[in-house]
């Protein structure tokens, strides 16, 4: 197991498997007892979304390699990095296989972009882009708006249609461009009352598709990215969830991400993974296989 591997693999998971629980957790952060002492007040903080942790008793922090170089050094054993790697790889068939997915890209700012605004969809051309797409405005209007930012790059102005994420950025698409203003991010829904069901899906299109055909009952979750996959389990680890509906691409990065929610869901006592992916088979993805229903050209 290399360093970039290691870092793939949630912190909580790993928690797990050493018997600890979070005592208070939200989608973003989690509070432990210290992993490295005994305490009566949790000091042991982590960063769901980064994967990184802090131990306020401590002062220190970082991510899940100097974790378990500080875990073998409380456990009195050699806690070199090559010695962190060697026990998460002899760790690695107890674990779910995140390694196979990057997940370098997420949380990255494209600094060429500059937001301008944000507003309900007027375009002409956003909205014919909605319908070539098979999304009725009706539906559009309800998550998306009309962003508009400039790009310092080429000093030209862009309009498209844009999700808001959780740290505050638009996920943008229009027929030319495809991009994030701000820290790119999942971005979630939330169902009404207290869902018992999430549904997880790679774009807003694929989204909106499904929302389009029926209403979907529970919370929703959009990567935006599957470089954004880890970010999920602090959305869905430890809320009560039944089950997990996956709509992710039928492509090789699609598969991978589809195999992580499986393994993932099989560490959760009573979490059901009920992947979607043979439904739309053989098109790409939801919207295409949307597309294709209403007889609409790619």
């Amino acid at each position: 197991m290399n360093i970039e591997q290691a870092k793939a693999i949630p912190l909580s998971v790993i928690l797990v498997k050493l018997g600890l629980s979070p005592h208070k957790q939200t989608n973003k952060e989690a509070w432990y007892y210290s992993p490295f002492r005994k305490e009566k007040t949790p000091s042991f903080h982590v960063h769901l979304q980064k994967n990184y942790w802090y131990d306020f008793g401590e002062g220190k922090g970082g991510d899940i390699v100097s974790f378990v170089c500080a875990y073998l050094a409380a456990c009195h054993e050699s806690n070199t990095v090559a010695d962190a790697l060697r026990w998460l790889g002899n760790m690695q068939g107890a674990l779910p296989a995140f390694a196979a997915i990057d997940t370098s890209d997420c949380d990255t700012k494209d600094a060429s972009l500059v937001f301008k605004e944000a507003k309900a969809i007027t375009s002409p051309g956003l909205l014919q882009y909605l319908r070539r797409r098979g999304i009725p405005q009706k539906i559009a209007f309800l998550s998306l708006k009309e962003v508009l930012v400039f790009n310092k790059e080429t000093g030209k102005s862009i309009y498209a249609l844009g999700l808001l994420n959780e740290e505050g950025g638009y996920e943008l698409r229009n027929v030319f461009f495809k991009g994030c203003v701000g820290r790119k991010d999942v971005s979630f829904i939330r169902g009404v009352g207290s869902p018992k069901t999430i549904h997880v899906f790679e774009g807003f299109f694929d989204y909106l598709s499904v929302q389009t055909a029926q209403a979907l009952v529970g919370d929703v979750l959009i990567l935006n990215s599957i470089a954004c996959l880890q970010r999920a389990i602090g959305y869905i680890k430890g809320f009560g969830y039944s089950s997990v509906y996956s709509w992710l691409d039928n492509d090789a990065k699609g598969i991978q991400a589809t195999e992580f929610f499986d393994a993932f869901c099989k560490t959760e006592s009573g979490l059901m993974h009920l992947p979607q992916n043979k439904l739309y088979a053989p098109h790409k993805d939801v919207n295409a296989w949307h597309m294709h229903k209403l007889g609409l050209g790619a």
